[in-house]
């Protein structure tokens, strides 16, 4: 077995794959294999940096300490969404792909058979398995739930570099066999528009109850009669008594 390597631990999984058939596994795993290489080539990831285990209906990365983490967070949060959109909006339910994700940080041992070994990876697995993370999922209107583990939140994401807000990842804790592991899971922030319309916010200063007949409902003020001449500027409320003439000389605007 080769000594532990610091690397950055990356997983993917696809929701529901078992739930397949043959025909569709075999297509959700080709596309899975794509999004993951063009996320890690936008990341600046070179294949020379990462190493690659396939477990069925998830891959796993162990990527070199030295390429950027911040890079390889940016592109998870703005690649795996657009590139799910392409592959999904097109695609048939049976076919829809929808990811669980995870990345953390930590030493791992490569023995004879290419296998892989490490607490640090362990960890990384079971935050990707935990019911935190697929109920996170399951309640996204999106396709994608993103998990970091602690050192890697502790590390990159809580200094809120450019296109990774710290204030997007929450804490949650893991049970496992163990002990509790903390992590934080991204959730970003809603954009929803007001549900209705805006109030005025001069209506206070209007008088209560419906405006009196042939009465000038303007904003701020009931204007019932009343000459204005020239230029006015600053009126802010108040009950105006005769004809209204509104600019100008009499007889200009009725």
């Amino acid at each position: 077995m080769s000594d532990p390597v610091n690397s950055t631990i990356l997983l993917l999984d696809i929701e529901k794959y078992s739930a397949r058939d043959d025909v569709e596994q075999s297509y959700l795993r080709r596309m899975l294999f794509g999004l993951t290489d063009r996320v890690l080539l936008a990341a600046g990831v070179e294949e020379t940096l990462r190493r690659r285990a396939d477990r069925g209906d998830s891959v796993m990365e162990l990527i070199d300490a030295n390429a950027s983490l911040t890079a390889l967070l940016r592109s998870l949060l703005t690649v795996v969404p657009a590139e799910l959109y392409a592959i999904n909006r097109l695609a048939s339910s049976s076919a829809r792909m929808r990811l669980r994700c995870v990345v953390a940080s930590g030493y791992v041992a490569v023995d004879p058979d290419g296998g892989w070994v490490g607490s640090d990876l362990n960890h990384a697995c079971r935050l990707l398995d935990a019911d935190v993370l697929r109920n996170e999922l399951k309640k996204s209107s999106g396709d994608f739930a993103l998990c970091v583990s602690e050192p890697v939140y502790r590390g990159v994401v809580r200094h809120n570099h450019l296109g990774v807000v710290a204030e997007e990842f929450h804490a949650v804790t893991v049970e496992s066999k163990n002990g509790d592991l903390p992590a934080r899971v991204h959730r970003p922030y809603s954009r929803a528009e007001p549900s209705g319309p805006v109030a005025d916010p001069r209506a206070a200063d209007r008088p209560a109850g419906p405006v009196p007949p042939g009465a000038a409902d303007l904003p701020g003020a009931t204007v019932q009669g009343g000459v204005f001449g020239g230029a006015n500027h600053g009126i802010g409320g108040g009950v105006f008594q005769g004809n209204v003439q509104v600019g100008g000389a009499p007889g200009d605007r009725a």
